[in-house]
């Protein structure tokens, strides 16, 4: 699998395989030695596996890391661990067969040229836990609906704004992160692990209420329709949207502009390209408030970049205070 993982990374010309390693222990040596631009890493390797890789490069000597894994297949946590602990992006390898990876040929290149983009991303242990003290909104607010879009690097964005959330809050957050189809159930149940609000899979029907926080599922794109009373559900559109879908940000944000006008917040997070630019734009169109994060603290600075150079973002803020600034706007 390296011989085949090299030939087909090398088959591009722009990139260049400057070594391969058998183990966590080995990949981490020659990471330090040979300071490449990015490494893909594998999580299932014996006694040093690749969460040891992870740590130890974390640690030593940061850098982007890929995880290219089979692990996906049969169980997310550890690959949720290893973005938590430090990785940037992760791409499901099949379980057996040099021809099924072939298949995975285009896909692992645009891989690897996003990730070797990203800035290692030193982790935050001491994430601001507002849900700890006593309540800290009032019963009044300004706004009535969260909107948060995110890319490369954000599951442990998001997972670090979730668990800051505090336990009143009284409006309803919906979330559309990049991510596979199958990776979105676990990891809804690991934000349900980190947090003492309620965190769903988005389904049609669903009446976003105060409290709830909703991840967009990864097989259509998630947008809000009003029913014959005029309240707000989950629902889906077959509309395709250029920069990308199932999840697209814009499909989301778009809609929540449609339907809450100046009382919706937009929020953009890490990621790459620029999807989520024109729903948020239209969020401040329509008079409601919208930020992005700032580019100390992303592990890739394309989508916020974007929407703070188009003005589509008031403003830019560090992820360890974003929780506590959208608090305080509420």
């Amino acid at each position: 699998m390296r011989l085949l993982i090299s030939d087909l990374l090398s088959e591009d010309q722009s990139l260049e395989v400057i070594g391969t390693a058998v183990n966590g222990k080995e990949a981490a040596a020659k990471s330090k030695q040979h300071k490449p631009d990015l490494l893909v890493l594998d999580m299932n390797m014996g006694e040093y596996d690749g969460m040891y890789a992870v740590k130890r490069i974390m640690k030593e000597n940061p850098l982007p890391i890929l995880i290219l894994s089979a692990q996906g297949n049969t169980d997310l946590a550890p690959i949720f661990d290893a973005l938590q602990q430090g990785a940037v992006d992760y791409m499901n390898k099949p379980s057996r067969g040099g021809s099924k990876m072939r298949m995975l040929h285009e896909e692992l290149i645009r891989k690897v040229k996003s990730v070797a983009r990203a800035k290692p991303r030193a982790i935050n242990k001491e994430i601001l836990k507002l849900k700890n003290g006593k309540p800290v909104l009032k019963t009044d607010h300004k706004y009535d609906i969260i909107a948060i879009g995110a890319s490369t690097g954000g599951p442990t964005a998001i997972e670090e704004v979730v668990s800051s959330l505090p336990s009143d809050l009284n409006v309803p957050v919906i979330i559309c992160q990049h991510m596979p189809a199958n990776f979105i159930r676990p990891f809804v149940d690991r934000l349900n692990g980190n947090s003492p609000l309620q965190i769903v899979m988005g389904e049609r029907g669903i009446v976003p209420r105060p409290g709830l926080v909703i991840i967009c599922p990864g097989h259509s794109n998630t947008v809000i329709e009003e029913d014959d009373k005029g309240e707000p559900k989950i629902s889906f559109t077959s509309e395709v949207f250029r920069e990308y879908n199932n999840p697209s940000i814009n499909a989301l944000m778009l809609s929540i502009a449609t339907h809450y006008g100046p009382r919706a917040m937009g929020v953009i997070l890490t990621g790459m390209g620029k999807d989520g630019v024109k729903g948020l734009a239209a969020i401040k169109e329509k008079g409601g408030y919208t930020v992005s994060q700032d580019k100390e603290s992303s592990v890739l600075y394309g989508m916020p970049k974007a929407a703070i150079e188009s003005g589509a973002s008031l403003k830019a803020i560090s992820l360890k205070d974003m929780s506590r600034h959208l608090m305080s706007r509420l």
